[in-house]
């Protein structure tokens, strides 16, 4: 199967526009369509329908996708290995919006300007979804806090696991909230959190739970500021790193406590090791053994 035709299958895909995956790609439009056209003809099926302006995956188109993503990963890690001893080609790295924002600048600045013929493509997102996306080789690596909400045993065990940083968690309360001493001192029952997923979000549940003899409410948002923002209007508590609390420079006046620690690990699928992915590694945890290029 031409993996030409599956990149840009995926592309239109990932778009739901012709125009906008020949944008991406490069290509003229008439080329990605007729690409698109071929596979088609070669499989005897249609991938896609056209809603409006835009193109849906068939049932079919939505079973070659998964597909896709598998062969284009395992051919991307072959040309790695056999073609390159040096970091080299694209590394699709998914992050939680914490670490990306917190941990990762200059970790990833320094790996750049080690290795500058290394692509790296940066996703964030919750760390089940993260672990889905890694497990279904949309993801070649992510950093994610464990465990995952959710995840049974035979995902954990596809997992080579490399843990990279203990994060102190802190339950955020309002600043008019009388001090918490104990679980029973909680007067807030709502959770500000990101949505299902989230470890962080599992955790404070839990604490609420236990605090109020039921599960708490959640609010679900989309980032740590706005997180704060609804703390911070007394309606609700919210779960962040410390680290994350520090990057702020005018941290809103709320009340903090520590919920302890939860480890940040590096997940990749068991048996996926590339120059690139230890070349990552090298750069999160200094102390991990040189890369060897011979």
């Amino acid at each position: 199967m031409d993996l030409i035709a599956l990149d840009i299958f995926l592309a239109v895909a990932r778009e739901g526009s012709v125009t906008r995956a020949a944008e991406r790609l490069g290509r003229a439009q008439s080329n990605v369509t007729t690409r698109v056209q071929q596979l088609e003809e070669s499989l005897g099926c249609r991938l896609f329908v056209r809603e409006g302006r835009g193109m849906v995956l068939t049932d079919a188109g939505q079973r070659l996708a998964r597909h896709a993503e598998r062969l284009l990963a395992l051919a991307e890690e072959a040309r790695q290995a056999v073609c390159s001893p040096e970091p080299s080609g694209r590394l699709r790295l998914g992050a939680m919006e914490s670490t990306a924002a917190a941990r990762l600048p200059a970790p990833l600045a320094q790996l750049h300007a080690r290795w500058p013929a290394l692509a790296l493509e940066l996703r964030t997102g919750a760390s089940r979804v993260l672990v889905e996306d890694v497990l279904a080789h949309r993801l070649d690596c992510a950093l994610v806090a464990w465990p995952p909400p959710g995840l049974d045993d035979d995902a954990a065990t596809a997992l080579a696991r490399v843990p990279v940083w203990q994060e102190q968690l802190l339950l955020a309360l309002p600043a008019s909230h009388p001090p918490v001493h104990a679980p029973a001192d909680l007067q807030v029952d709502t959770l500000a959190a990101f949505a299902h997923g989230c470890t962080y979000r599992r955790i404070g549940e839990a604490w609420m739970a236990q605090a109020l003899g039921r599960a708490p409410r959640v609010l679900e948002l989309a980032s740590y500021s706005t997180i704060l923002a609804c703390v911070a209007a007394g309606r609700c508590a919210g779960v962040l790193p410390r680290a994350v609390l520090e990057l702020l420079r005018a941290p809103p006046p709320l009340h903090w406590l520590e919920l302890g620690t939860c480890p940040t690990l590096l997940v990749h699928r068991a048996g996926h090791d590339t120059p690139a992915l230890s070349a990552l590694l090298q750069a999160l945890r200094p102390d991990a053994p040189e890369l060897s290029l011979s």
